[in-house]
């Protein structure tokens, strides 16, 4: 019997993630450090003086307001969801439906998966040899003319994740003044490791959004939540496409207490910032990998074998992710920034002094 499912759907491919365990963990780019304990019991304390037979804000509303004044943003312009990943296939409903997605390759795999699933037409521009952005080459992927009608979606990671690398603000200036008629989506996932954000660019530019998330710098990737920063009138109508009470109480209060302690996640990027330049130059001295500038908290490590190098690294119980299966990255692993002992581990066995 034939499924009655789209063949978008049945013709794309899984997630490319398969779960391995190991002792020392640095695969998926999360926190070196757990949420703490005593924000954890301020957590739960509030969850048990709040009932859990009513249902939550209807758009987040409380939670909105308390994101928006942490990051200088209006609450009418702040939309969050259940993780930024949701807001990546709830953009392209919004404005590539029929329309195009653009962006680069490598790249997150979900700007293309989602891309394929919802039936937009897909374009990726390779990145430079040196992971840099071509813009150029981006800009005129847009095509000619702007016309009356929306054309898509862009997406832009910045930093750009798998490689780490940096596209300056200026040339995003570039993007945002090309691209009318887009929209125009910087991910900003790994922004708290970097010395700037592009907020002043969205705040110029009507069409830009902002998409950030409590899974990295903010050690809560279990919690699910990431959020959107956009104009007004954008996040009203992405608001439209956002389930109703879709953010939970524990989901709500949990980030309500980290936004107002916000000093812990501080203390860990100035950690991580200081264990990535040791561990970049560390693997500098390695007789063939090859470490890549990085911008965020985690490093690309360019090996002769990546196959080989992953298995070297996990029979000495270190896990990180290949990403040799991406375009223009042979040979490569990503290798997220963990605890000083974490990181003296993997350097062992790469065969460094830890």
């Amino acid at each position: 019997m034939t499924l009655p499912i789209r063949p978008a759907v049945l013709a794309s491919p899984d997630y490319p993630f398969v779960p391995v365990n190991a002792p020392v963990k640095l695969d998926q780019n999360e926190s070196f450090a757990d949420f703490p304990e005593a924000l954890k019991d301020l957590a739960l304390q509030r969850m048990r003086a709040l009932p859990w037979h009513r249902y939550t804000d209807l758009n987040a509303e409380a939670l909105s307001e308390a994101i928006a004044a942490h990051d200088g943003w209006s609450a009418s312009g702040t939309v969050v969801t259940t993780g930024s990943n949701v807001l990546i296939a709830l953009l392209i409903q919004l404005g590539a439906l029929g329309g195009r997605v653009v962006t680069v390759a490598p790249n997150f795999a979900l700007y293309a998966l989602d891309a394929k699933l919802l039936g937009a037409a897909l374009t990726e521009v390779p990145l430079n040899a040196d992971a840099s952005l071509d813009m150029d080459a981006l800009i005129a992927a847009l095509g000619p003319g702007t016309g009356d009608g929306p054309h898509g979606v862009i997406y832009l990671p910045r930093p750009h994740a798998p490689t780490g690398s940096l596209c300056e603000l200026d040339e995003l200036e570039r993007l945002a003044a090309a691209s009318p008629g887009w929209l125009l989506v910087v991910d900003e996932a790994y922004h708290h490791f970097t010395p700037t954000d592009a907020r002043e660019l969205a705040r110029r530019h009507p069409h830009v959004v902002l998409l950030r998330t409590f899974s990295k710098a903010w050690g809560l990737a279990g919690l699910r939540l990431g959020y959107a920063l956009a104009s007004n009138g954008v996040a009203r109508q992405l608001r439209k496409l956002v389930p109703p009470f879709g953010v939970s109480v524990l989901q709500t209060v949990c980030a309500l207490v980290a936004l107002e302690q916000p000093g812990y996640v501080q203390a860990r990027v100035a950690a991580t910032l200081s264990e990535r330049e040791r561990l970049f130059s560390a693997l500098q001295r390695h007789p063939s990998w090859r470490p890549l500038p990085s911008h965020a908290n985690f490093l690309l490590v360019r090996t002769p074998d990546a196959a080989a190098a992953h298995a070297q690294l996990l029979a000495h119980g270190v896990l990180v992710r290949r990403q040799d299966s991406l375009p223009g990255l042979q040979g490569c692993l990503r290798v997220t920034v963990g605890t000083v002992a974490e990181n003296n581990a993997f350097l062992r066995a790469a065969g460094l002094a830890g």
